[in-house]
């Protein structure tokens, strides 16, 4: 008998319903635009916008719409050849304060976004996407190990109980050690090279001289560019970027090539930024009175609270020049709430080497103050004589000084925060891994199609001719049944693109190409079912029985060479990378689709035209 139960035909209205919704955002094409975000407190308000819809104005630069979009302010400008030249107009205005970057601004209706329904993100092979390339300081990185260095030789001299005058560097990379007596050099010299096996020591006197071999010169910037690497990396996969592409260029240089992003000034934020703690005793005081005269305590160095005076100023602090433990030795951290005051927090936790320290200080200055100081490096182009001079601006700024409560070690909390958002970035950077050196944005520019306008768009016409003779084809060869095929091809693309859309997934070519085989995998599926039917009416068997019988043994045959495709897809999923991996999306989200709309979408659609039929005699096939 051919029947289909009712309730699957409401789950076959609700998935055509679902599909439609959840596709239609990819009918809406995205606006090039500037997006200004705050770098660090600066307001976002109309003010801001009215200032850089005037700029815009005064450059003859075209805008859609200026609009504040949460944090940030979304300038959308009518094509993709304003968006640099706006960038540059409004880089000079906004200074350091804000951070601008290329976007693409979605256009979807806000009611189609409140129900999360978002468009398919391209790839840059199909779409652009944005592509930074990246300058590592290295001389910033052998500066941090040669610095490390030396606060190891002061360490390892003083645990040793040997006394010493200075610990310097000289320009030349080597660390001289000037001691009191001459009669520990041969200590001094045992104990250093228990710490620093890789050093060659010199001594003369009371001088004991180290240098660092070129071979481990090169390896330390070597490890610096390899380290920047692994937390680009690790930066990306927690902003959510699908198929980033992140590579050595040359000896100093990174490509990062983000595709399809949606918030880029985010992520040039969070990629960009070498933003630290550091955890260090207050040192009793005058800080004023030290700033005023210029004498500062030996053991201090001052630094300002981020809170201002009452005079309008920044409140100096003295600290003590001696880290307690820093963001490279965190192994964990996680934003939210501080139980008391109820301000966002940063639990953080760290390796046992900084957890001893941690201990080690706590249990001896119960009571006493310990500041957090932020230490932020923040990229800074300045224009001089027609060139771009481009240089880092370190900022450092004392975020939390709080009474020791109790020994502490390996976990507790840092507060003192502006904002969940500042919470939850600063978290993401301590998480990720800190940066072994600075970076410097050389270059940033949206990538357009690396196939070309002309071959994208020939391609797409190619493939919509295809797609129509093979619907032509179907319904000449196969009549009524050729319309079911067609009908349930649609439907199988409607919800293939909807549910890509709705995980977020961003299309490549490798994607188009397993949406491609998916299509065919759909018609293989669709003429099994249709000559089965024709094999039962050659039998002899009424059209009713023929149409269910067709379908009944159809479905194994169906299940078991998509099945078979599926294991394919996951194993290319599991063990490929980058472009294999949205192939294998493609794939297995299109052979489930499918799997569904050749057996039960085309099923219920014959039952719908034959099933009322009391004497049918013929089937159109």
């Amino acid at each position: 008998m051919l029947t289909y139960a009712r309730w699957k035909y409401v789950v076959l209205i609700l998935a055509i319903l679902f599909s439609t919704l959840y596709a239609l955002p990819n009918l809406y094409q995205k606006d090039p635009s500037v997006q200004v975000t705050a770098s660090r407190g600066a307001p976002i308000d109309q003010a801001l916008a009215d200032r850089v819809a005037d700029t815009l104005k005064q450059a003859n630069i075209p805008t859609k719409q200026v609009e504040i979009a949460g944090d940030n302010l979304l300038v959308r400008l009518t094509g993709t050849d304003f968006q640099s030249k706006a960038a540059d107009a409004l880089a000079p205005v906004l200074g350091n304060d804000y951070v601008t970057a290329l976007n693409l601004a979605s256009t979807v209706p806000a009611w189609l976004d409140k129900l999360g329904a978002h468009g398919m993100l391209l790839g840059l092979d199909l779409q652009g996407g944005v592509h930074f390339l990246m300058q590592v300081d290295q001389k910033a990185a052998l500066d941090k190990h040669l610095d490390a260095i030396v606060e190891d030789a002061r360490v390892v001299l003083r645990d040793g109980r040997v006394r010493y005058e200075s610990v310097t560097r000289r320009p030349d990379n080597s660390i001289v050690v000037r001691l009191v007596d001459a009669a520990d050099a041969a200590n001094a010299r045992k104990l250093i090279a228990a710490s620093q096996p890789a050093l060659r020591m010199d001594v003369d006197g009371q001088a004991l001289t180290m240098h660092v071999p070129d071979v481990e010169l090169q390896r330390m910037m070597t490890d610096a560019l390899n380290q920047n690497l692994g937390t680009l990396r690790n930066r990306i996969n927690a902003l959510g970027v699908a198929e980033p592409l992140i590579q050595r260029q040359g000896t100093d240089r990174i490509v990062v090539e983000l595709p399809g992003v949606q918030d880029t000034a985010q992520a040039k934020r969070i990629i960009g930024a070498t933003a630290t703690l550091e955890y260090r005793a207050v040192v009793e005081g005058n800080a004023y009175d030290a700033v005023a005269s210029g004498s500062v305590p030996p053991q201090a160095k001052i630094y300002y609270r981020k809170e201002l005076g009452p005079d309008g100023k920044p409140v100096p602090i003295l600290l003590n020049k001696r880290v307690i433990a820093s963001g490279d030795q965190l192994i964990g951290a996680t934003s939210g709430l501080d139980p008391q005051s109820g301000t966002p927090s940063v639990s953080v936790r760290l390796d046992s080497a900084g957890g001893q320290r941690m201990f080690d200080f706590t249990s001896g200055n119960v009571g006493k103050p310990m500041a957090v100081v932020y230490i932020e490096r923040v990229p800074q182009v300045r224009v001089v004589d027609g060139k771009e001079i481009r240089s880092t601006r370190v900022s450092e700024e004392v975020i939390s000084v709080a009474n020791i409560n109790g020994v502490f070690g390996k976990e507790f909390q840092t507060t003192g925060l502006d904002s969940s958002k500042e919470a939850a970035d600063l978290a993401l950077l301590l998480r990720s891994g800190s940066l072994a050196a600075p970076m410097d944005f050389v270059e940033e520019r949206i990538v357009g199609p690396s196939l070309g306008r002309e071959n994208i768009e020939r391609g797409l016409t190619a493939v919509t001719y295809s797609f129509t003779f093979a619907l032509l084809f179907f319904l000449v060869y196969y009549r009524m049944f050729g319309l079911i095929t067609c009908l349930a091809l649609l439907l199988n693309i409607l919800m293939l693109v909807a549910v890509m859309s709705l995980f977020g997934a961003t299309l490549t070519l490798p994607g188009l190409a397993g949406i491609a085989l998916t299509v065919g995998l759909s018609v293989d599926a669709n003429v099994l079912i249709n000559e089965r039917i024709r094999e039962e009416l050659r039998a002899g068997i009424p059209p009713k029985s023929a149409i269910v019988t067709g379908y009944e043994k159809a479905t194994g045959t169906i299940t078991d060479a998509n099945l078979t495709a599926i294991l394919a897809g996951v194993a290319l999923f599991a063990f490929g990378t980058g472009p294999v991996k949205g192939f294998a999306v493609a794939l297995i989200v299109g052979i489930a689709t499918s799997m569904y709309t050749a057996v039960s979408g085309s099923r219920a659609i014959a039952t719908l035209i034959y099933g009322k039929r009391k004497n049918l005699k013929s089937l159109a096939i």
